[in-house]
Order: C-alpha cells, then sequence, then structure tokens
C-alpha cells in the first residue's frame, strides 16, 4: 500500500500549471488523482501518484524548476496545523525537531537529519518514496520548503551559505537564484542547506512559549500517525546515512531510540530484513550516483558504505549483472576515473 500525504504538499499545482500553460486534467487522470482530491488540504493522496504528477508535469511543460517553483510561493500557513507550532518555537533547532516529531501532519515521506560541523551545521533532506522513485521535482520542492521554513523563523536576512542538490543543474538557474538568495551547489553528495551553526540557536522573535504548550497539547489530541511500514522508516534512514557512512542497524536503532534487537523484532515481525533494506537503498542511490557524471567510481564506492574499490565492483556487478564501469559505457557515461 502507498504511503499516503497531505493534499496540501500539492498546494499551487494548478496555479504553476496555468503559468506554463499545461493542461492539468490529463495529467491528473494518468496519476490517477483528481481536482477533488486536492481542493482539501488535509486529504491524504498517494505519494507515489503526487511523484508521478509532478515528473510528468515537469516533462509536458519543459520545465525541470517545476516543484521549485511550487515552493517559491509557499506560505508558513501551507503547513496546516503544525505551522502553529512551529512558529512558536524558540530556535530554529526546536522548530526541526518538531518538524521530525510531528512530519504525519507534514508530509511522512521526508527524512531530516541536522548534522553539526564545529561552526557550520548540514541540514539534510531527502524525500524517500516508499516504491523507490527518485524525483527531482519532489526534492526540489521540500528542500524548497524547507528553506522558506527557516526564512521564516530567521527572518528575511537569514542567509545560508549553502542550498546543496545531489541531481545536476538545471539549463537556467533563474528560478533557484530567485528563490534562494545564496550559493546553489549540485552534483553534490547530498540534498540540504548548509548554515551557520549559530542559526539552530538564533532566538525566534516570534516564539510564545505559552502558545507553543497550547498547540502542542491539541496538535497531540489530534489522530496520530497511521501505522507507518517500519521497513519505510529504517529506509529513510538509511538514505540519509548512506551517504555519512553511517547505515548501519546500531545506528538506525539508535536514531529511532530503541536497541537492535528491538529493531530487529519489529522487522521480524513485518517480515522484513535489515540487510535486505540495506541492499535495496544502496541500489537506488547506486543508480543516482552512478548516473551523475561528477563521481568517479570511487566516490560511488565510498557513498554507498564500500571500504575498497574491489569490493564495490563485486556487490554492483551481482546487483546489476555488470560491472559499474560496463555499465557506465553502456549508459554513455564514461567519467569512470578513479
Amino acid at each position: 500500500m502507498s504511503t499516503l500525504i497531505r493534499a496540501a504538499t500539492m498546494k499551487n499545482y494548478f496555479e504553476v500549471a496555468q503559468q506554463l500553460g499545461l493542461n492539468p486534467q490529463p495529467l491528473l487522470n494518468a496519476a490517477g488523482l483528481s481536482r477533488t482530491m486536492l481542493a482539501d488540504p488535509e486529504r491524504r493522496i498517494p505519494a507515489a501518484a503526487a511523484v508521478r504528477l509532478l515528473e510528468e508535469s515537469a516533462r509536458q511543460s519543459g520545465c525541470d524548476t517545476f516543484g521549485l517553483r511550487m515552493a517559491e510561493s509557499r506560505q508558513l500557513s501551507d503547513f496546516g496545523v503544525a505551522s502553529l507550532l512551529l512558529i512558536h518555537q524558540p530556535t530554529l533547532r526546536d522548530a526541526l525537531v518538531a518538524t521530525m516529531q510531528y512530519r504525519h501532519l507534514l508530509n511522512e515521506l521526508l527524512a531530516i537529519h541536522v548534522e553539526e560541523r564545529g561552526r557550520t551545521v548540514v541540514i539534510r533532506e531527502e524525500f524517500v518514496s516508499d516504491v523507490g522513485t527518485t524525483s527531482r521535482q519532489a526534492i526540489e520542492l521540500a528542500l524548497g520548503a524547507l528553506y522558506r521554513l527557516c526564512g521564516f523563523l530567521l527572518g528575511p536576512h537569514w542567509k545560508p551559505h549553502s542550498v546543496n542538490f545531489a541531481h545536476a543543474a538545471p539549463e537556467n538557474l533563474l528560478v533557484h537564484r530567485r528563490l534562494f538568495r545564496c550559493a546553489t551547489e549540485f552534483d553534490r553528495e547530498f540534498n540540504g542547506i548548509v548554515c551557520d551553526a549559530a542559526d539552530l540557536n538564533f532566538p525566534n522573535p516570534s516564539a510564545d512559549p505559552a502558545m507553543a504548550s497550547y498547540v502542542k497539547r491539541m496538535v497531540e489530541s489530534l489522530p496520530g500517525p497511521a501505522q507507518n511500514s517500519i521497513a519505510t522508516d529504517v529506509r529513510k534512514d538509511l538514505y540519509i546515512l548512506m551517504p555519512m557512512g553511517q547505515a548501519t542497524i546500531e545506528q538506525v536503532a539508535r536514531g529511532r531510540g530503541m536497541n537492535v534487537r528491538t529493531l530487529q523484532r519489529r522487522l521480524e515481525e513485518a517480515n522484513e530484513i535489515f540487510s535486505h533494506i540495506l541492499n535495496s537503498v544502496r541500489a537506488e542511490l547506486a543508480l543516482r550516483y552512478m548516473e551523475n557524471r561528477q563521481y568517479s567510481l570511487q566516490v560511488v564506492g565510498r557513498l554507498l558504505g564500500f571500504s575498497s574499490p574491489s569490493s564495490f565492483t563485486r556487490w554492483f556487478s551481482a546487483e546489476f549483472g555488470m560491472a559499474p564501469r560496463e555499465w557506465r559505457k553502456a549508459a554513455g557515461n564514461t567519467n569512470d576515473a578513479g
């Protein structure tokens, strides 16, 4: 069963489609969606259908910044009831924690991880489809919305060091430059925002502790998250942890506040095995990295967690039926330097 997301995730879809001269109805029909389904922001729609709609709309319009255009006009209120909680968090750090804690009110397929590196911090974000579908448009929409959230909390003068994407740059950077008031990097090892560590603890002038406490009680009285597949949760964690070199069952269990045995038991109850999920995520990320002309095979192997080029080659050959160098040649990508 496909994971469901709030229809509010697709807010501004019709506006952008109209601007680009698209007729949305055939696209909606092909994705298995309707105007009625998107009209109620709190309605749950299949995530896979939303991804298909975004990608096909970008393809038919010839606009590879379709998702980012949707993010450009996002308001804090578009986060739904969670916006009342986020706007009253004392710091950006608290808001990010709340975003992760209550992501069932936002988008359950989002994975966010805060990595502190001395005076800088990396806010990593991934849109992890439960059907293994990668989506440039969904990632740019999600990262654009995250950037807007940070701006709402830190004020108009906030300027991060960079916004980073794992995919290649579009032909035209106009929309990226218009939305992001900082360096925009492509072909990077992660999707996310790099900013000053001090930004995480900068006081939010709009914060009201009493209101935050009230809204938290209200939010917690709402129906909780659907019983998300433990496999989907682990997949999201691994998408973040793998390029960091931390894709282990110990790290996943620790991040979920449980011991390894408890995680293994929950996976067993769902007829899942950690090593199988790990291999599935590794294969999906392998295609992402192999298609990126900027990554040498040595870098790809490292990002996938292999300690040596030979072990990466053996795994890739078994998984895809040919050596990585041969795969790139077949795909017309000859950037296979070590």
